[in-house]
């Protein structure tokens, strides 16, 4: 019963999760990671691990959706395949570390920080960095490892995609918004890939998780998040074009601060 009960309501949360990231572009994880944290001791993941569930589990499912926002952008020639080469390795090193350094923290202190990371990210979506200034050539390879690596570690440890923080990185870099959002949906899959092989090392050997439990990953609340966000996403995406997405985001940005600021209060 508590199964089928939490694939219902993780079956409720993809298609929310779906809708918004196709209506305002959002990261699923932004809402995914807070409802997670209120569904997990359902299932009976210990107390101080659900932090690190609620996290493996969201960036886990945006594997299947990054792919499919990657995809989209190849068809339309946005991604700048070359910018793998220089970013991949601190891509992959900064994302399977992130479950490793994530073990290391306390689950209190983890959903602190990831309440402070959704309190920044509403004032992104608030005020979104818009790119200003002449082009500029990429910088060099040692500089752009560390940015991957920084960026890949920071995303995995939140459970989210980074975009974020690549696209104005990129767009600082000198780089055209649509090839920096473009190569971004393409980094958020390998960031989301890397970074839930990562908490699966990190959690395979973690006591008292209930059943179903992939290391970190809770399998139930990933089957029913990807079950139906995949779906809706295109139903968001066709909103978006008709309804108010200025005005929206502003109001999802200040529920996302109210959800920050519920966390760190408790």
């Amino acid at each position: 019963m508590e199964l089928l009960l939490i694939l219902a309501v993780c079956a409720i949360l993809g298609a929310a999760v779906g809708f918004s990231a196709g209506l305002l572009g959002i990261g699923g994880g932004l809402i995914a990671v807070p409802a997670l944290l209120y569904i997990l001791p359902i299932a009976g993941v210990p107390q101080q691990n659900i932090p690190h569930v609620a996290i493996a589990t969201s960036l886990a499912a945006i594997i299947l959706t990054s792919f499919a926002s990657a995809r989209a952008h190849h068809k339309h020639g946005n991604i700048d395949w070359r910018l793998f080469l220089p970013m991949l390795p601190g891509t992959m090193v900064g994302a399977m570390c992130s479950g490793f350094i994530a073990e290391l923290i306390a689950g209190e202190d983890l959903k602190k920080g990831f309440a402070v990371f959704v309190i920044l990210m509403s004032i992104n979506m608030a005020y979104p960095y818009k790119p200003t200034g002449k082009p500029r050539r990429l910088p060099p390879f040692p500089v752009l490892f560390i940015a991957s690596a920084a960026i890949a570690v920071l995303s995995a440890l939140m459970g989210v995609g980074g975009g974020a923080m690549m696209v104005p990185f990129l767009c600082l870099c000198g780089l055209e918004m649509k090839k920096a959002v473009g190569f971004s949906s393409a980094n958020g899959m390998l960031i989301a890939l890397w970074g839930s092989l990562g908490y699966v090392i990190a959690g395979w050997n973690v006591q008292g998780m209930p059943t179903g439990s992939f290391g970190y990953i809770y399998l139930p609340a990933l089957a029913g998040i990807i079950a139906t966000s995949m779906l809706v996403a295109p139903l968001g995406a066709k909103a978006a074009s008709t309804w108010p997405t200025a005005v929206l985001k502003k109001i999802f940005a200040a529920l996302l601060l109210v959800v920050g600021l519920k966390i760190i209060i408790g």
